[in-house]
């Protein structure tokens, strides 16, 4: 069995860095109470996986006791991945292996499809899922499967899980935490990376109804090359890849439901996707048509609904007016940076976003979604900026 063991003790007590945007007042003293909450990560020995290993084994709560992958099992973590030498001495198991027996929460970077046999089994054991995978993220089994090209055996499930992009589903991870708060175990399908850079850069826009309801909204997004997975293919092997960027999935690719069904906008995306010779990051560049009654908006008014939108988001900045997000300036880190531009002529906004794909768009937003259901300040565990250079 692969048992689960302490890594390190870190005091309950921790200092959160400054910030004035957060709620909780980042910089102030937060106690988290007795205990650390004992964490799981199922498929860590992928890119989205190794990410939350390296996020959790320096989280002030959460500490990670087992990791898994039947690729790697019996090896040490630092064997395969050596910039976490120093930092954990945990050796991976076979999934079959794992002791689940003491832990709290499971964050699962598996596979589509794999989460629907996972989940369940966690979920009556008492412990909680942060699903990484899209297996929970789309609310029809109908939609899932004719994008996946899978069955749904969970349907139930679907009703229950939060779905997790904290700045516009907050109000489904407040409902997780209240269950949670009352002894429940509870799921939450986190959203997908370009859902979330592609979401957070509309939202504000689209929720508050200035969209042109008959029009299209038009999506190019670029990813880098670890949003792609681990495993090389033809399209991702460095000899393809490098010095080369490429549209794919045109009109097929299946985050489109999963975008239209976030901003509300059922069967109105025309969705882009871009691969791009670099390791990590997205910047999504939407493009939507305002309504008739929209039509005199000013950049100004624009600029103030964005900056109210994400008043209270500790991880959503947005840049001053005329300054462009970039992905160099967000890697590593669960930041976004979102910016907005007013195109008058043809009556349309264009907004962007630069998030980290692996970090932002996965394991960095499990981290989030999790301090959330447990109560914890959200950027518990993900403080950090980018390389400036």
């Amino acid at each position: 069995m692969c048992k689960i063991k302490a890594v390190h003790a870190v005091n309950s007590t921790i200092c959160i860095s400054q910030s004035t945007k957060s709620a909780m007042k980042r910089g102030d003293i937060v106690t988290f109470g007795e205990g650390r909450k004992k964490a799981a990560v199922i498929g860590a020995a992928g890119f989205a996986g190794i990410e939350l290993v390296r996020l959790l084994v320096r989280h002030p709560v959460f500490e990670l006791v087992a990791v898994t992958s039947d690729a790697f099992a019996n090896q040490k973590v630092s064997d395969h991945y050596p910039a976490l030498i120093g930092q954990t001495n945990l050796s991976f198991c076979a999934n079959a292996d794992l002791d689940r027996s003491e832990l709290d929460i499971a964050f699962l970077a598996v596979p589509h499809t794999a989460a629907l046999d996972l989940a369940p089994a966690l979920l009556e054991k008492g412990i909680t899922v942060v699903d990484l995978s899209a297996d929970f993220r789309l609310k029809d089994a109908d939609i899932y499967e004719a994008w996946y090209g899978a069955e749904h055996t969970q349907r139930s499930l679907l009703k229950e899980a939060a779905f997790g992009l904290p700045e516009v589903t907050g109000e489904e991870l407040s409902h997780a935490a209240q269950r949670h708060a009352k002894g429940q175990a509870v799921l939450v399908a986190c959203a997908g990376c370009y859902p979330t850079a592609t979401s957070l850069a509309a939202a504000p826009l689209l929720l508050a109804g200035l969209g042109d309801a008959g029009s299209s909204v038009v999506v190019d997004a670029v990813s880098g090359v670890t949003g792609a997975g681990k495993s090389a293919t033809e399209r991702t092997h460095f000899c393809f890849a490098n010095n080369n960027i490429e549209a794919y999935g045109v009109a097929k690719h299946r985050h489109t439901p999963e975008i239209e069904q976030i901003l509300n906008i059922p069967n109105r995306l025309v969705f882009t996707p871009h691969l791009a010779p670099v390791n990590r990051g997205i910047l999504s560049t939407v493009t939507i048509k305002l309504a008739e009654e929209a039509s005199d908006i000013t950049i100004e008014r624009l600029q103030q609904l964005y900056e109210d939108y994400y008043a209270a988001s500790p991880f959503v900045f947005v840049l001053p007016q005329g300054t462009l997000p970039k992905t160099s300036s967000v890697v590593g880190t669960n930041n976004a940076h979102v910016s907005v531009v007013l195109h008058k002529p043809t009556r349309s906004a264009v907004a962007l976003c630069a998030i980290d794909n692996i970090c932002k768009g996965a394991a960095g937003q499990a981290i989030q979604c999790a301090n959330i259901v447990f109560g914890f300040p959200q950027a518990a565990g993900l403080e950090g900026m980018a390389l400036p250079i």
